[in-house]
């Protein structure tokens, strides 16, 4: 019997972004369980207890097992299933690379996403009223602050952590493909992400992000256009 995997995702998380991007880029076949989280639903909490996605269930025969939120998902996949390998061929580039998982799914979401997805997408999904216009100015600015960044590090390599695609570059996406999705991305004012953007976008991989869409939010029209 061949292995059978679930992935149990929220359609715009971020970190559920990622391991979608990986399983695409390895063309690893997966049925999808969205989830709406935030109701914590009991076969969530059931699979994980911290109520969070992304979880990604491998069923094989018999054998079951149970991996829980992104960054053990993506390194179980890094480990069993090699090819393409997406941390880097060389030391250096595999380290650049987890560096820049880390500054993702750290300071870029404590200094810019999270603000802006709470706001834009996450009180709306709660039902808790209009955005704060403070924290909305804070995200923003937090999110040139590190497009500027990102800009300077593009202008100088092919992809965010060296010569070769990486999970660096499927974390900043997915950070940066949802608030696209929220309309707030100044890709004018930042030539190289975007270009390198463009890039991602073209991949098959991608494909099945720029066709989400969730009730009640809808993108921009150039969210899913690979010449924007």
């Amino acid at each position: 019997m061949s292995l059978e995997r679930t992935l149990h995702h929220f359609p715009l998380d971020p970190a559920s972004r990622q391991v979608r991007l990986a399983l695409g880029e390895k063309r690893l076949a997966f049925t999808e369980v969205q989830v709406r989280y935030w109701e914590r639903p009991k076969e969530l909490t059931a699979l994980n207890p911290s109520g969070l996605v992304p979880v990604l269930v491998e069923t094989d025969g018999d054998k079951t097992l149970v991996l829980c939120e992104a960054r053990a998902i993506l390194d179980h996949l890094e480990e069993t299933a090699p090819e393409p390998a997406l941390l880097g061929r060389d030391p250096a580039e595999r380290a650049e690379a987890r560096r820049l998982l880390a500054w993702f799914d750290r300071k870029f979401e404590h200094e810019a996403g999270g603000y802006i997805l709470h706001e834009k997408m996450e009180k709306r999904l709660l039902g808790l009223g209009a955005p704060d216009l403070n924290n909305l100015r804070q995200g923003r600015d937090g999110l040139r602050t590190h497009m500027f960044y990102i800009d300077k590090l593009l202008q100088e390599r092919e992809w965010l952590a060296g010569r070769r695609l990486s999970l660096a570059d499927f974390a900043a996406a997915a950070h940066l493909s949802v608030i696209d999705y929220c309309g707030d991305m100044p890709w004018k004012d930042f030539p190289a992400v975007k270009t390198w953007y463009m890039k991602l976008k073209s991949r098959p991989c991608f494909r099945p992000l720029l066709a989400d869409r969730w009730p009640g939010l809808t993108p921009p029209g150039n969210y899913a256009d690979l010449d924007f």
